[in-house]
């Protein structure tokens, strides 16, 4: 019993931690990671991911927010808050006497009931109706700290989604959105592009070019440098001859790689970054200049793939194997300048492999940017839940309470312990309303009673307008948020406290040192 009050208790302090940053009116939290970087936001599985957490019930809460935030993007806060509850609730059931397996079964239960009922009062949404899904997409800006900018991200992230799907998708692969990262100008600057974008400049050291019309592009995974050997040696060269020898083979080695790519056909070169030898030297920029090849050096790993299917072009790892049909062509490659940050863009691409969308995404310092990067994927992540399941339904608490209720009436009609527990469930819901009004400076008990008794005369859509102060229909407030959000919190959170509730004892698995040599004679006692 001590170790299952002890996991609950280091997972609610978890949830307390992340509590006051849920809603519009929530507060942010400041971090200061190992390496010295400071990230402020308020986006909850950032939050988590950052935190020095040890135990491994409380681990659980970090593990539940970044699943959260894996299956639908948004309401990472809301998972964990909401668990947090559950496992109060769960804790004033055990102190009744009710056995933990009889409580998580009635959770499981009460938790399908209440998707049931989110289902039922949902409204479906049709990918063309772009007002609904940028209603959805603000809703979600609106507590980031870049709220005062959704009406820019909002569009941004619908029409970045809408130009992946068709009528027939069921999901959207993100990773198909690329986001470049510049600092320079403000959130305002943020746009989306037509074409690719490359975050690297273009290499004008000996003067090449930064504008290729008609381009064909090459991706090459080998370097434009004398090879190294696998091992540190030192040649000793005691004629001037031979140095001179040695410098021939040098130009004459890298000067074939230069004659190798523009044979091909190719006038624009992406070239891998590597940790090895160095992409270029001043003697294949100076051939690379000549031959007018615009190259682009340090395309990290990880680009290679999203590049190779936005430009149609297949990656090339050996000089040999450079032939034009390896090539993707495009009407112009072009280094641009957005407030002083320098970005390469690829437009009019002939045959692209499949769909991608670029974003160019700005602010004033890092910290404005990496919170805009988060906001925009979160808004993202919104529109692909509604990809995923094509329902929408009221925030600002409203389904929460209207569950709670349904869920209570629905306890009584029950008998036993279960009764019991889906009445504690129904309970817990209301930790969403009651945080939002608390964190919007309002009075949570005078403003959650007046919900109850709106929900009770019919209004299903009254929710907490924290920017009024007020109960409203939060339709007409268009606060509308993705049906997948609010289902899959309900059944991870769900899940994890019954998880927790299943745990009796904590078995550290570290051998004591001194059963080691004990250990080591058994281990080679056999092979004697």
């Amino acid at each position: 019993m001590e170790v299952r009050l002890s996991n609950m208790t280091a997972a609610k302090a978890v949830a307390d931690a992340v509590r006051t940053s849920l809603g519009p009116r929530g507060m942010d939290k400041m971090i200061q990671t190992a390496q010295g970087e400071v990230i402020i936001t308020n986006d909850g599985a950032t939050i988590l991911k950052h935190m020095a957490v040890m135990h491994p019930a409380a681990r659980m809460l970090v593990d539940l927010s970044a699943a959260q935030d894996i299956e639908a993007g948004d309401g990472t806060t809301s998972v964990v808050v909401l668990a947090g509850a559950l496992l109060g609730a769960a804790e004033k059931l055990l102190g009744k006497g009710i056995h933990p397996t009889v409580v998580a079964e009635s959770f499981g239960r009460a938790a399908k009931k209440v998707v049931e009922y989110l289902e039922e009062m949902s409204t479906p949404v049709d990918l063309t109706d772009r007002e609904s899904l940028l209603k959805a997409a603000s809703t979600s800006l609106s507590s980031k700290i870049v709220s005062q900018y959704s009406t820019i991200l909002s569009p941004i992230a619908v029409d970045s989604v809408l130009r992946l799907v068709t009528p027939a998708s069921t999901n959207v692969d993100l990773r198909d959105v690329r986001i470049v990262k510049k600092v320079g100008g403000t959130i305002d600057d943020t746009e989306l592009m037509d074409g690719v974008l490359l975050h690297q400049n273009a290499i004008t050291q000996a003067g090449g070019p930064t504008r290729m019309e008609k381009a064909k592009i090459g991706i090459i995974q080998f370097q434009l440098s004398p090879p190294k050997p696998d091992m540190d040696n030192q040649i000793v060269v005691t004629d001037y001859r031979q140095m001179d020898k040695i410098l021939k083979e040098e130009r004459l080695y890298i000067l074939n790689l230069c004659k190798a790519i523009k044979k091909s056909g190719c006038n624009v070169l992406l070239i891998q970054k590597s940790i090895l030898r160095d992409a270029t030297n001043e003697l294949s920029l100076a051939y690379l200049q000549k031959l007018k090849i615009l190259a682009v050096r340090d395309v990290e790993r990880d680009e290679i793939e999203f590049l190779a299917r936005s430009l149609g072009c297949k990656p090339i790892s050996d000089v040999e194997q450079m032939t034009a049909d390896k090539l993707g062509e495009a009407d112009l490659v072009e280094e641009i300048s957005r407030n002083g940050a320098k970005v390469i863009r690829v437009s009019g691409i002939k045959n692209p492999s499949g769909k991608t969308v670029s974003v160019l995404c700005t602010g004033a310092n890092s910290l404005v940017v990496e919170e805009s990067e988060r906001s925009l994927h979160d808004a993202l992540c919104v529109v692909r839940c509604l990809v995923k399941k094509r329902a929408l339904i009221a925030g600002g608490g409203a389904p929460e309470i209207h569950v709670s209720r349904l869920l209570a009436e629905h306890s009584t009609s029950l008998t036993g312990m279960e009764a019991y527990c889906f009445a504690a469930y129904a309970e817990a819901l209301e930790v969403i309303p009651t945080t939002l009004a608390e964190n919007a400076g309002l009075n949570p008990i005078a403003m959650v009673t007046e919900l109850r008794n709106r929900h009770a005369k019919g209004e299903r859509s009254a929710g907490i307008n924290v920017r009024k102060g007020v109960i409203s229909n939060i339709l007409e407030e268009n606060v509308l948020q993705p049906l997948l959000v609010s289902t899959s919190a309900i059944e991870l959170a769900t899940e994890t406290v019954g998880l927790l509730l299943r745990i009796d004892d904590y078995h550290p698995t570290s051998t004591p040192f001194a059963l080691l040599p004990l250990l080591c004679y058994c281990i080679v006692l056999p092979a004697c």
